[in-house]
């Protein structure tokens, strides 16, 4: 594989490079105060490990001004060196502008240089945007749920319901990987075995207007999602309706050869 260049360019002329400094760590540290509130953050530190320790620390910059980042701690994988990527944030002027995808193609680039085929991180199944990129934009997959991954905080964001987190597998070099960040699609026909779980399109409004419902609804997903991974079942598309969001699943046996890498010897 050819080595990363030192830069990319994202839309509207954004740069997205690796990050080195302090002053930059400093600047990632500023975005997650503006994107996450003042409560527990990640320190300028933590950057510094991660990057001195095989992480990445990944910036968007609109000029000399950083937009965007994204930060992935080294992580191993069944005995074999993957990423788990704890965090990414976009301004909010520069987000829907490819700057998000843009800063995980970069990702995917860097790690597979150092022959990384694996890049892991979660999310809130109840946060439908982030499931349609995850799954549709970049091609991850998922076969596991995380119950209150963070336990219940005060962040605003969390609505004081437990933090479940789903956990999204992005194989770098997989089939589906590569046809989707090539301007494919995942193959979404459903058949007979597929399984839906569907989430309402108004779970936002209920967290914050009626979080005792929202909580009822997070909860019956929750057990559908362990349910449904126990048979080795995988998430590998998102269809919208009118009312909800589904998330489609798959039969694991049956779609291995699209959906890991056929090279890579911790492929499960």
């Amino acid at each position: 594989m050819e080595p990363v260049q030192v830069a990319a360019q994202a839309a509207a002329g954004i740069e997205i490079r690796l990050c080195h400094t302090l002053a930059e760590y400093e600047d990632c540290l500023r975005l997650e105060q503006i994107t996450w509130g003042t409560g527990i953050l990640v320190p300028t530190a933590i950057f510094v490990v991660a990057q001195e320790t095989g992480g990445q620390i990944i910036g968007a910059f609109d000029s000399k001004k950083m937009i965007g980042f994204t930060m992935a701690l080294a992580a191993i994988h069944e005995g074999h060196p993957s990423l788990h990527s704890h965090m990414t944030a976009v301004l909010e002027p520069y987000r829907d502008k490819g700057v998000g995808r843009a800063l995980k193609l970069f990702q995917r680039q860097e790690a597979l240089s150092r022959n990384i085929h694996l890049v892991e991180w979660t999310f809130d199944p109840l946060e439908l945007k982030n499931a349609r990129f995850n799954v549709m934009r970049l091609g991850a997959i998922i076969r596991r749920l995380i119950p209150n991954c963070y336990g219940i905080t005060d962040s605003p964001l969390h609505k004081g319901m437990p933090t479940d987190r789903l956990v999204a597998e992005w194989w770098l070099d997989s089939p589906r990987v590569n046809r989707i960040v090539s301007g494919g699609s995942p193959q979404t026909s459903a058949s007979k075995e597929t399984t839906r779980i569907s989430v309402p399109n108004n779970i936002s409004d209920l967290r914050t207007k009626n979080r005792e419902a929202a909580e009822k609804i997070q909860t019956q997903i929750r057990e559908q999602f362990q349910a449904n991974f126990a048979k080795k079942m995988v998430v590998t598309a998102i269809e919208s309706t009118a009312a909800s969001t589904d998330y489609l699943l798959q039969p694991q046996p049956k779609i291995e050869t699209d959906i890991f890498p056929s090279s890579e010897p911790s492929r499960p």
